[in-house]
């Protein structure tokens, strides 16, 4: 379970043209240079967020990339599932690293159900997270995810050990 260089860079790139919206459009040397990447990887991320339907390039002297909805529209999730996909996916343990074709826990395991569940909260967090969400202040967008999360449910077992614990 890992953020990717993709994920994160691609995100970075899809904001900087949420700010340019809705008048105009950046084209990848601009992405380039605002991003200090290069514009081949940056071509590479935009052309990936092209073919997701998330931007559209507009060729000619004012060309570039625009977003294709409003950054209202777009969650994180969306970016993030085209640029790479989840944290935790279902077919993760269908890659085995042990000696036998399969894991030996494939049909009972406890790690998966919390992986899974730790997948699905931040899927429902990054659902709600817009494009336009990330375009607040570091400070105001705290307060946001401080909002999803203390409202997200949790299981009773867990928060009645939190109570014992704290």
């Amino acid at each position: 379970m890992k953020f990717t260089a993709p994920e994160e860079y691609g995100l970075r790139c899809i904001l900087q043209v949420a700010r340019s919206a809705p008048s105009g459009s950046l084209t990848i040397p601009e992405l380039s240079q605002q991003e200090s990447l290069t514009p081949a990887y940056v071509a590479k991320l935009m052309s990936i967020l092209r073919r997701a339907g998330l931007v559209e390039s507009i060729r000619g002297q004012k060309g570039g990339y625009q977003l294709a909805r409003p950054a209202e529209e777009i969650s994180v999730a969306e970016v993030l599932t085209a640029l790479g996909g989840h944290l935790y996916s279902k077919d993760f343990c269908s890659t085995h690293s042990g000696s036998g074709s399969n894991c030996v826990h494939l049909g009972d395991c406890s790690i998966r159900s919390v992986l899974s569940g730790v997948e699905r909260l931040v899927q429902n967090v990054l659902a709600q997270c817009k494009l336009s969400d990330l375009l607040r202040t570091e400070e105001s967008m705290a307060v946001w995810v401080q909002g999803r999360v203390d409202s997200a449910p949790v299981p009773i077992e867990i928060e009645s050990r939190i109570r014992l614990d704290g």
